[in-house]
């Protein structure tokens, strides 16, 4: 399977004789999944098979599906608002008969404000039930669209993600080849903080106690562990971006991990090469992190 991302946006138009309609459906990063719908007034009969369908595609994300509709023209009839017509024939012969006025004429009558209006044809169930499946139709398509979107931008994820991967690698290679981790290495080091500690005096420290010292000092700051369980957890992250489907939770997990063992790596060097190798190996992780939330 592909690694997804959880960010993208999908848009579907339809229509029938009566009604046009359009869904939009966008995907942003969430902790789990979350559908929020957005329907138009009488849509509440969407709302359950739409949630469905949803669950059915996506596992994660914030989901917002909205569904716009508008009635077309052709679906409307005019008709006489008797009321209103019955209210101004009243005045009207109450002014003619005031002030002799001619009475009205229909056309002028028809011609003012309220007097005609347009008012939706109300549809039986069974031409709502078939509009319906039309738009769940419609929200399957813009729903295979939107993972469609999400498996692009995941795919770049994957790339960006092995490339910090291949650098923590390449970065844990230097660290294991730094000839400061030899007790040798060490213990010229701690000759010389001895020597420019006490200067002279330092001759009459014993060679065999300093070297025990250095074993003891290295033995201390050993980085074995955690440049094994780094390259385990690199072995790891390479295995879920093959794998791929949704291991956003996975993959975010293994960033701590990353996260710990590099810590502990930066508190326990004892050379500036090292220690270096193991910031840098921080900030990697960290740019991996952010990659990594937006992974499904």
């Amino acid at each position: 399977m592909a690694v997804r991302s959880m960010t993208g946006f999908a848009r579907v138009d339809g229509h029938d004789q009566a009604v046009t309609w359009f869904w939009e459906v966008r995907s942003v990063n969430g902790r789990g999944l979350d559908v929020r719908l957005r329907l138009p007034p009488g849509g509440e009969g969407l709302e359950e098979p739409v949630r469905k369908l949803a669950s059915e595609r996506l596992t994660r994300g914030n989901i917002t599906v909205q569904l716009t509709q508008r009635r077309s023209e052709t679906a409307s009839r005019i008709v006489v608002n008797v009321a209103a017509l019955d209210q101004l024939l009243e005045i009207s012969e109450a002014l003619r008969e005031r002030l002799g006025a001619p009475p009205p004429t229909v056309e002028g009558l028809l011609s003012l404000r309220g007097v005609l209006e347009s008012v939706e044809m109300a549809d039986d169930q069974a031409v709502v039930a078939e509009r319906e499946a039309h738009q769940l139709s419609d929200l399957m398509r813009a729903l295979d669209q939107l993972v469609k979107a999400r498996v692009g931008e995941g795919a770049r994820l994957a790339v960006a993600i092995g490339g910090q991967v291949d650098r923590i690698e390449e970065l844990v290679g230097a660290v294991e080849r730094s000839p400061a981790r030899t007790p040798d290495a060490i213990g010229a080091r701690l000759a010389a903080a001895i020597e420019r500690l006490v200067g002279e005096k330092a001759r009459e420290f014993d060679a065999d106690r300093l070297h025990q010292e250095a074993v003891l000092l290295a033995t201390k700051a050993d980085l074995e562990e955690e440049l094994q369980r780094l390259r385990t957890h690199i072995s790891a992250a390479r295995e879920l971006l093959g794998e791929g489907g949704a291991i956003g939770r996975r993959l975010d997990f293994l960033v701590q991990e990353f996260n710990r063992e590099a810590n502990t790596l930066c508190s326990k060097a004892n050379d500036t090469e090292i220690t270096r190798a193991g910031l840098e190996m921080k900030s990697v992780i960290d740019q991996m992190r952010e990659q990594v939330q937006n992974i499904e």
